[in-house]
């Protein structure tokens, strides 16, 4: 399980696309501790660490992620949203967010507003039930509370902070470009409950 909360950004040193998927390198800065087989969320999606050294990491992801994520656009050079589990001792400090990226949707609109950011998106098709306001939702690995939606345009906005904007990959991202969307899981067991 992840928080939403982003540790770093890393960088993608080397890409490697094979018959089943494809092999990822990312260079960290400042996480360290890896082990075989730990979780690490990479630009939202939940990836598991294969080898690694102090600085760096290589996980590998199957088709049906490439398919269901942005990870088949990331190219050597690229930064990427990093988050490591979290430990049972750790602060919830954003949202519960597991790292199964529901789909992805595309940057509609980036406006800066005095120090802060809006950022507009397509609501993203099949999921715009579980997008509402005030809500959490989880783009590129980042918790983030919806600010408004528009449903007769097809739009949500979340308001990013300085902080937010600095330390994560929002920054680069305008308008066509795609991300990750992972809905709010607990709305999802609420549909489901509903359903009975």
């Amino acid at each position: 399980m992840f928080t939403g909360i982003i540790e770093e950004t890393g960088t993608v040193e080397d890409v490697v696309d094979e018959p089943d998927g494809r092999r990822i390198r990312i260079a960290t800065d400042d996480l360290s501790g890896f082990g075989h087989g730990d979780s690490i969320s990479v630009g939202g999606v939940c990836l598991t660490v294969e080898e690694y050294g102090d600085d760096w990491f290589t996980a590998f992801t199957a088709t049906e992620t490439l398919d269901a994520t942005t990870l088949d656009l990331v190219r050597e050079g690229d930064a990427v949203n990093l988050e490591r589990a979290l430990p049972a001792e750790g602060r919830l400090d954003g949202h519960i967010v597991q790292g199964h990226v529901d789909t992805t949707t595309e940057v509609v609109a980036v406006e800066e507003v005095g120090e802060d950011w809006t950022y507009t998106f397509a609501l993203p098709e099949g999921h715009e039930q579980y997008v509402a306001q005030k809500g959490s939702i989880t783009l590129d690995g980042i918790s983030l509370t919806v600010a408004d939606v528009d449903d007769s345009e097809g739009t949500f906005s979340v308001a990013v902070v300085p902080t937010t904007y600095d330390l994560t990959t929002l920054s680069e991202r305008s308008p066509g470009d795609r991300v990750n969307v992972e809905v709010d899981v607990v709305a999802k067991y609420v549909e489901r409950l509903d359903a009975y």
